[in-house]
């Protein structure tokens, strides 16, 4: 998948080369899944009239879903199946909690779009060093990613754009950020950062799809060192800091990252040793 390759990071910082069965998948299926996935159902919240519509949970299709993941950890679209089956109405909660907040009211007023400002790389970089927007480009660059690589990443995932505005608004928007969360969290791309990231997540927006997926990851994690602490601690962070899918982003990326971390509560960064899959060795060695 192009898009997949798009998302794939190329930055290597341990000697292990684990299979990708050391977590069930690996941290490119985790990062692309959860992108493509993450904003599912938000922005089809309401009926024709405007009346919220029924999500029911469809708990045999992620069964199936979960099956075919474990036998196949690369599979993307399958972490967007286990996703969508689950999410049931948790992104209509999420929305109604942004709507209902000034700073959420003023971003869907002013029609902002989140993906023009993160995909500026040029002005990222000509921020002042040591500001939340500088740091998330050299990260960007560092990886070899790109914030359009989500878009595309989401449409070849089987994700359909919402017909309400507003909540389809909030859902790019907060499938967008997923990299911003990455810098602010200190989470890097490897496998226990992929999985730590998305129990902060899981802790933040509480999707039972998402939930099923750190279980996972969690329970398989035992054969890395200091794993499934670092996974435990990082679902803590997630239910003591401040909502990150309300902040107002286009303002903190011009904030030096440090003030930005003590603001949104997100306490001291994670000491964990990262953890490469072998594709993300591989796509290292290819350049």
């Amino acid at each position: 998948m192009e898009a997949l390759a798009t998302r794939e990071s190329t930055k290597n910082t341990s000697d292990e080369s684990p299979s990708s069965g050391a977590l069930f998948l690996t941290p490119e299926a985790i990062d692309t899944g959860i992108d493509t996935g993450i904003d599912t159902g938000i922005g089809t919240a309401v009926d024709s009239v405007g009346r919220p519509k029924r999500n029911p949970i469809r708990p045999l299709a992620a069964w199936r879903a979960l099956r075919k993941l474990i036998a196949d950890p690369d599979g993307t679209d399958q972490v967007f199946v286990i996703i969508d089956a689950l999410s049931g109405n948790s992104g209509e909660r999420q929305f109604r909690r942004f709507a209902a907040s000034p700073t959420g009211r003023r971003i869907l007023s002013e029609e902002r779009d989140i993906l023009a400002r993160l995909g500026d790389r040029e002005a990222l970089h000509a921020l002042d060093e040591g500001t939340l927007g500088k740091a998330y480009a050299n990260f960007m660059t560092d990886e070899q990613i790109s914030a359009d690589g989500l878009v595309e990443a989401s449409v070849d995932g089987g994700r359909v754009v919402g017909d309400d505005p507003d909540r389809t608004r909030f859902g790019v928007r907060l499938r967008d950020t997923h990299d911003v969360w990455h810098v602010l969290t200190g989470y890097s791309r490897d496998l226990v950062g992929e999985a730590s990231l998305l129990a902060f997540t899981f802790a933040q927006i509480r999707n039972p799809g998402v939930g099923l997926i750190v279980a996972m990851a969690y329970l398989k994690a035992g054969n890395l060192p200091g794993a499934r602490q670092t996974i435990r601690r990082a679902y803590g962070r997630g239910r003591r800091a401040a909502w990150l899918p309300g902040a107002d982003w286009e303002t903190l990326l011009g904030r030096p990252l440090d003030d930005v971390r003590v603001e949104l509560g997100l306490g001291a960064l994670p000491e964990y040793a990262e953890v490469r899959s072998a594709a993300g060795e591989i796509a290292l060695r290819s350049n």
